[in-house]
């Protein structure tokens, strides 16, 4: 409808201009300087007429811009739309990690009760490390300066970490296993082991392989 609407108005300013030309078209003093009278028609230079002369071949370029302007507009943005509807919770890549991130916690308290999963990751990390200073730990453990904190308070208490200043800054806390607390990791390494085993029991050894593999590579 607004093209219609810009085109009748382009329209009615050609009648206008054709209007013009043939009222003053046997004036000779409006005569374009040099022309002839076979020209007349052609060379009528009245103001308005020079006004339009100027004016049409921009209208016309105008014109053509709306109206691809318009068509454009009237398709349907069909990409929200196919994004919109190619959406299924159950394909989202999020929504299945944190499903069988469930999963895999349910099956870790079955089989560790007396250990969160973050309790054990840090005593895997001393255990493989060595000693760490409280940030590094929370670093390489995927943890939180917060969530670290409270996990090396709780195994702290149970004299499962001990720490130690640094001889060269003592403002440094070092943190490591006790004696216990590596006899605690091995005695429940090897089921840390079958809960994974559990976990991924619907996998074979390949896609295993392939799942921590590609696992790596989002993380």
């Amino acid at each position: 409808m607004q093209f219609i609407d810009v085109n009748f108005a382009f329209i009615q300013l050609e009648v206008v201009f054709v209007k013009n030309k043939r009222q003053h078209s046997g004036n000779a003093p409006n005569r374009l300087p040099g022309s002839t009278k076979a020209q007349m028609t052609n060379d009528v230079c009245t103001p308005t007429n020079c006004i339009l002369v100027t004016l049409l071949p921009t209208l016309r370029q105008l014109t053509f811009c709306t109206h691809r302007m318009l068509l454009m507009s009237d398709k349907p943005d069909l990409s929200n739309n196919a994004a919109g509807q190619s959406y299924r919770l159950d394909s989202q890549v999020g929504f299945l990690l944190r499903r069988a991130q469930q999963r895999h916690l349910s099956i870790f308290s079955e089989h560790i009760p007396d250990f969160t999963p973050t309790q054990f990751a840090a005593m895997a990390r001393l255990h493989e490390a060595g000693a760490l200073s409280q940030n590094e730990l929370g670093r390489q453990a995927a943890m939180d300066a917060a969530t670290i904190k409270g996990v090396i308070d709780r195994l702290r208490k149970r004299g499962l970490i001990s720490t130690r200043r640094d001889e060269r800054d003592q403002r440094r806390i070092y943190l490591d296993l006790t004696a216990e607390g590596r006899n605690q990791y091995h005695l429940q390494a090897a089921r840390a082991a079958a809960i994974t085993a559990h976990t991924v029991s619907a996998l074979s050894d390949m896609e295993h392989e392939q799942l921590v593999s590609l696992l790596k590579k989002l993380v």
